[in-house]
């Protein structure tokens, strides 16, 4: 999993970029937190939250002075979520691929580009120990499994319903405007 880069996408000058990667581990140490989350902007970090520091915090001079009131208090809830979630996928995987013990990860990276046509478009990948997992498609509103243990995840994603709606509206309109107001 090429944690910045969006998978088979139609070739189109980029103009800027919004990208997230999270990191879950099962046995964090010292100075590896559990959970990590990183937002990049045209491939600079721009925000950092690890759940040792426990608040999202920022990585350029820009966004310290120029984040609007209460948005460091806003991402932080974010991450906090997706902490949360992370933990949980972590368990799923376990149970999926039959772990018994050791150091495992969960990689999460989304996103969205701004393309030079004016065009945006969005992309969610998730993977285990560096393998790819799950992928989702936003034309169709489709998970795409790269195994058979992924199959079991798309089918309840897709039964439900809820995280294909999450993803097209995040992907959708959330990234594209927050990329708009980062560059």
């Amino acid at each position: 999993m090429t944690p910045l880069d969006p998978p088979n996408l139609r070739v189109l000058p980029v103009l800027h970029s919004l990208r997230y990667l999270d990191v879950m581990v099962s046995e964090p140490g010292p100075g590896i937190p559990q959970y990590l989350s990183m937002g990049h902007v045209d491939g600079i970090p721009f925000e950092r939250y690890d759940s040792e520091r426990g608040r999202t915090e920022p990585q350029t001079p820009w966004m310290a002075a120029g984040a609007e009131p209460g948005y460091w208090d806003r991402e932080t809830q974010i991450n906090e979520r997706n902490r949360l979630i992370a933990t949980t996928d972590l368990e799923t995987a376990r149970g999926l691929y039959n772990w018994s013990g050791g150091l495992h990860t969960v990689q999460r990276v989304c996103g969205c580009d701004l393309l030079s046509d004016g065009s945006v478009r969005g992309f969610f990948r998730q993977g285990y120990d560096g393998q790819d997992f799950i992928s989702f498609e936003l034309g169709s509103g489709n998970f795409v499994a790269a195994d058979g243990a992924a199959q079991i995840t798309k089918r309840k994603w897709e039964h439900d319903g809820i995280m294909a709606e999450r993803q097209t509206h995040y992907l959708e309109n959330i990234c594209p405007e927050w990329l708009r107001k980062y560059v």
